[in-house]
């Protein structure tokens, strides 16, 4: 992993005097901004007369203040869960990142600081900091394709020691993103955030992450969500899956 980091970086620079050379293909605007609020509540409840009642929440708030140069974002997640023997989630993500030039070059600049808390993947505490390049690759109405890569200082507090009989350590990683939306007919928007983020120090050591989800349009600002995302910490050898539904709200203003 350490060798696609490197040769991924080394692709996203040398593609810099190609950006610069296409920086025509983004449409010149005033430098307005533009402001989103959004929430998504999502959830399931599964009752029966033998095993009880279980369910899940999985509620997020995101914020984001767009201009033509910088872009920052905010966004928090939160995840509860019981079943009739015991709470399976407790969960809670919050992560503020800020894109440089991304409206104006293919490629462009990102920074990031996030924390983030699990009971199902074994998390105390986690705090990452970080940033790196990012790269357009398609960038239209109805479809939009951007990867991304870095590096992150991680600094982790575990629920349970892991195979080194650690309960806390830090580590360096190398952080790779794939993003993709495509919007079909201004009524159904797909949508994919997926990471991979590999410790330099440890080949073993990575988390993936992937949340897509599919939302049909009911109102201007109204849309019925579902969405399925997987986690997996290997170093604490946890990992979850959740399928939820339910209702987003957002308003630009």
């Amino acid at each position: 992993m350490r060798i696609i980091g490197i040769l991924l970086g080394w692709i996203l620079l040398s593609f810099q005097g190609i950006a610069q050379n296409e920086d025509s293909v983004f449409k010149e605007e005033p430098d307005t901004t533009i402001y989103r609020l959004g929430f998504t509540g999502t959830g399931n409840i599964n009752r029966t007369a033998v095993n009880g009642t279980s369910y899940i929440f999985n509620n997020s708030l995101r914020f984001s203040i767009d201009k033509k140069i910088l872009t920052v974002n905010a966004f928090t997640n939160w995840i509860y869960g019981e079943n009739p023997t015991r709470k399976t989630n407790n969960d809670f993500l919050f992560i503020v990142d800020a894109d440089l030039f991304k409206h104006t070059r293919k490629l462009y600049y990102w920074g990031l600081a996030g924390y983030e808390k699990s009971l199902s993947l074994k998390l105390y505490d986690r705090y990452q900091f970080g940033g790196g390049l990012g790269y357009t690759l398609v960038n239209s109405r109805k479809l939009n394709l951007v990867i991304s890569n870095g590096l992150l200082y991680e600094k982790s507090a575990l629920r349970e020691p892991d195979k080194y009989d650690r309960t806390g350590y830090e580590t360096l990683r190398n952080s790779f993103r794939f993003k993709n939306r495509l919007i079909i007919h201004e009524l159904i928007t797909l949508d994919g955030v997926h990471f991979w983020q590999q410790s330099f120090a440890d080949g073993e050591d990575f988390i993936l992450r992937t949340t897509n989800t599919i939302s049909f349009r009911l109102k201007k600002w109204l849309s019925l969500t579902v969405g399925l995302t997987y986690n997996k910490v290997n170093f604490t050898e946890s990992e979850n899956l959740l399928f939820n539904y339910g209702l987003s709200i957002e308003n630009i203003f």
